[in-house]
């Protein structure tokens, strides 16, 4: 079963995406939470694998309660508003994954089980923002620190990172066992100090090494 905490400080909402969630056989409502810290609380008490956080909350926001908590589980924010200073905070603070709430009940529920897999997620829309802002900024020449560190597999696993590349697809593209490609990809953000795979997708793109280039920060939703 697939845990997660739902956080939003709206109770219809919650409701309704409680609802959702209970209907899908693998996935288990461990919580509820109605606001930022009552989300990092419960995500510290319950170590669910999956939080659903929104991100406008009273007393913290999601994106603040997300970098208090990317280290330990994995953060899908869910947000009516796809602002930049949303989307972008919400990545740097670690979190796996991004959709907006119009997004459907299917689909979301597809959304968690792909977190909860390792893999990361972005709505559309949002990542075709992401993908125009990376074609006009120049990559840095600069190693960045602990990348140096990485095994030659492991650079090849962070380039296939950067684009956007699932695990499966990982393991299939260099001709090894997902649950192999799950250990280098979590070996790779702890020497790399980063919080989750969305954003060793975005500093994979940034970097201007051979062999390390991509197209998308993170795949979509088909």
């Amino acid at each position: 079963m697939i845990e997660v905490l739902v956080a939003d400080d709206q109770a219809a909402v919650r409701a309704g995406l409680v609802l959702i969630l209970g209907a899908a056989p693998d996935v288990r409502v461990a919580g509820e939470a109605a606001d930022g810290a009552e989300a990092v609380a419960m995500a510290r008490e319950l170590r669910p694998d999956v939080v659903l956080m929104d991100v406008r909350m009273p007393r913290l926001d999601g994106i603040a309660a997300t970098r208090e908590i990317a280290g330990f589980t994995d953060v899908l924010v869910l947000t009516t508003f796809d602002m930049d200073e949303y989307v972008f905070g919400a990545l740097r603070a670690g979190a796996a994954g991004f959709l907006l709430k119009d997004v459907d009940a299917d689909r979301l529920v597809e959304a968690v089980r792909t977190v909860a897999a390792g893999d990361g997620i972005i709505a559309p829309q949002v990542t075709r923002r992401l993908i125009g802002a990376f074609a006009g900024r120049p990559a840095s020449p600069a190693e960045p620190p602990g990348l140096a560190d990485l095994t030659p597999r492991e650079r090849e696993v962070f380039a296939c990172l950067g684009e956007g590349l699932s695990n499966g697809q990982i393991a299939d593209r260099l001709r090894m066992a997902e649950t192999t490609t799950k250990t280098h990809v979590s070996r790779i953000l702890g020497k790399l100090g980063l919080a989750s795979r969305v954003q060793a997708a975005i500093l994979a793109q940034e970097t201007a090494l051979p062999g390390i280039s991509g197209a998308a920060p993170s795949r979509e939703i088909p």
